[in-house]
């Protein structure tokens, strides 16, 4: 009789394990195919939008930007001197006193390119892809953007932004140095179940950590600056 339970009981989360997988695949398709239509690997081949959403990524040590976010930064300055975009926006995590990516890349922006000031916003509390993408629409009043992130990461963050109402497309940044399969295998895996959760946010549309005072993307990006 216990065995039969047990069995059972083995039978059931099976069948709700293999039902959630098939629900998570679903919801991947969904995303690529209402996706696939905006995201570009050619900058000639961007449209033109007004701004480029560079979406943060990890920092090392004070202010040393990581092969991912400098290749994200990369594709926005790239965007942004072949005259696709005319505003950059740079979203990240500033939320402890000594882990700060915004100002990272913003002294990574200085040294390597020779950009106006007035056109590079910096977003202190883009915790998350959902909450960058939320931001740049109400805190920046963004309406029209490229997202310049890595390929496995295009399809989610356009996808946000495009369900909050910002007209997205997404350029997939070049990798400088070449990630390991081994890398590229882990953010895939990350990725299937994090689109699975920004697909109920789209649906839900809670509201970030933080709002705050609107700063419109047409103003001076030196109002961002700290």
């Amino acid at each position: 009789m216990r065995g039969a339970v047990i069995k059972n009981i083995l039978s059931f989360s099976v069948k709700c394990l293999a039902g959630f997988l098939a629900f998570c695949t679903a919801v991947n398709l969904y995303m690529y195919v209402t996706t696939k239509d905006y995201i570009y690997d050619d900058v000639s081949q961007v449209p033109e939008r007004y701004t480029a959403i560079v979406p943060g990524a990890k920092v090392i040590g004070v202010n040393t930007v990581s092969h991912v976010f400098r290749d994200r930064i990369e594709a926005g300055v790239a965007l942004y001197d072949a005259g696709k975009v005319q505003k950059i926006l740079v979203s990240g995590d500033h939320g402890k006193q000594y882990y700060d990516e915004v100002n990272a890349a913003k002294t990574y922006i200085n040294k390597m390119h020779h950009i106006s000031k007035d056109d590079v916003f910096m977003d202190h509390a883009g915790f998350s892809t959902y909450e960058t993408m939320y931001r740049a629409k109400e805190i920046f009043e963004v309406t029209d953007a490229v997202i310049t992130t890595q390929d496995f990461h295009l399809i989610r963050s356009v996808y946000i932004a495009r369900s909050l109402g910002i007209d997205a497309a997404g350029y997939a940044s070049p990798e400088i140095d070449s990630f390991t399969t081994k890398t590229h295998a882990s953010w895939a895996v990350r990725e299937f179940f994090a689109r699975v959760k920004d697909f109920f946010f789209t649906l839900i549309k809670p509201d970030p950590t933080y709002l705050g005072e609107v700063i419109p993307i047409t103003a001076s990006g030196t109002a961002t600056w700290d």
